[in-house]
């Protein structure tokens, strides 16, 4: 991945006296092969064959640790142009999601501000929505991903930052740079704004992202549920599309127009999936309509009722029910049919207006790859819970597991390349080896 060469190259122009190539070599074999904190890493140096580390002492790894932040964008560089000269990158899709990492501490990290209150610098851990549901703070992490399976670059952000404002940045840090051929962009729901599709057609991108429904307009509802057009390939599966033009916000907060092709399908699998999810709420309300007088509501599915309710039944300031005596007459039937009537629908929009709807819903499902990646560092690698401090130490942390995380994929490539073709295409990217053995 080219790292030895850049490293070696750091060494010598800061005239660093201990052995920062084999610490880095050290730190990055051990999150793949016995992960643990960076000091225990260290001292499995003598474990091996042959000493990755020749003159240092443990304490150095903290100082590597200095390094790789400093040099994190270098680092991303040259791993990528080293992969594209290597075994070459297939870039004609990029995946982006968002992932979040916890920390074994109390409190989150202050902001520092200046005399007058105004925020400096934002801390790095901070209380936000866990994607493992802890109650401690996290970071937030976003991975950008090839068609290959290989990774392409991260960015770090503060633990309560929304995914969507998280997009913009992350490109622009990374991907923006790294002089990539034009790419179709792939992300769910979540980064799915205006502002940030202008932002990937400026860079002379495309997208392809999944828009949620129940926040769509009521008449893009409205088509959805219409069953004219669709394309019916089975009992299980169904599917149709239009180009829309839309209003959106760019950068610069101009107003202007893009196009879209609109993609929504239905799946019988996607459907048992969600009416597996809400089967309890959706009994809770059969239950309620049958005795309404003598139920009694939890916290929880008070706030599940929320988005059924008429609007003159909720406290605007709280969100409260305004009387729970009343309930099942503030139950909108209409938007609880509609709720019902969605089930199984997913909803895709792209600017690539010319691809044909299979495909772009083929290209969609490629996200689970990353998110594949994600368990990968979560399970293989033990990312998290992160035991260093400081925001340098935390992102050199998280830019190891990544070097490690794609010296695992490089690996995999390059076995699948070996193997004969696998008799599902859609394994291709994974086939042959599913982590380190």
């Amino acid at each position: 991945m080219g790292l030895d060469q850049l490293f070696a190259s750091i060494k010598h122009d800061s005239r660093i006296q201990y052995d920062l190539q084999g610490i880095v070599r050290l730190l990055t074999y051990g999150r793949l092969l016995e992960p643990t904190s960076k000091m225990a890493t260290m001292q499995q140096n003598d474990s091996y064959y042959r000493p990755l580390v020749k003159s240092s002492n443990d304490s150095n790894v903290y100082d590597t640790l200095d390094v790789i932040y400093e040099n994190r964008k270098q680092i991303i560089q040259r791993m990528n142009s080293s992969i594209s000269k290597g075994i070459g990158r297939n870039t004609n899709t990029v995946f982006y999601d968002v992932t979040n990492f916890f920390f074994e501490v109390e409190e989150p990290d202050e902001d520092e501000v200046d005399e007058e209150g105004n925020i400096i610098e934002t801390g790095l851990r901070k209380m936000g929505v866990s994607k493992e549901n802890r109650k401690q703070p996290i970071i937030q992490m976003g991975l950008f991903l090839d068609d290959n399976g290989i990774p392409i670059s991260i960015e770090m952000f503060p633990g309560n930052t929304l995914d969507h404002l998280t997009f913009r940045t992350a490109l622009r840090n990374t991907v923006d740079n790294l002089n990539l051929e034009r790419f179709i962009l792939i992300a769910d729901r979540g980064m799915y704004t205006g502002t940030n599709m202008c932002h990937v057609l400026d860079q002379g991108n495309g997208y392809i992202v999944s828009k949620s429904l129940k926040k769509s307009a009521k008449t893009e509802r409205e088509w959805v549920l219409n069953q004219e057009g669709y394309t019916v390939v089975s009992p299980d599966f169904k599917y149709k599309s239009r180009i829309v033009t839309r209003t959106v916000t760019a950068e610069n907060g101009t107003k202007r127009k893009i196009q879209e092709k609109v993609v929504v399908y239905w799946s019988r699998a996607f459907y048992a999936r969600e009416k597996h999810e809400n089967q309890s709420f959706l009994d809770f309300i059969e239950k309620l309509k049958a005795n309404p007088a003598g139920f009694r509501v939890s916290a929880s599915q008070s706030r599940n009722l929320r988005k059924f309710m008429k609007k003159e039944c909720v406290n605007k300031e709280t969100g409260e029910i305004v009387d729970s005596k009343k309930l099942l007459s503030m139950i909108d039937d209409a938007k609880l049919t509609e709720f019902n009537e969605l089930m199984g629908y997913y909803q895709i929009v792209s600017s690539e207006l010319e691809m044909n709807d299979q495909e772009i819903i083929d290209k969609y499902h490629g996200l689970t790859r990353i998110e594949d990646q994600f368990r990968e560092m979560k399970g293989t690698l033990e990312t998290r819970p992160i035991w260093v401090n400081t925001p340098e130490h935390i992102q050199a942390h998280l830019l190891i597991c990544f070097m490690a995380l794609t010296v695992m994929r490089v690996i995999q490539h390059k076995i699948v390349k070996s193997l004969p073709e696998p008799k599902k295409k859609d394994l291709n990217w994974s086939y042959g080896m599913p982590g380190i053995s």
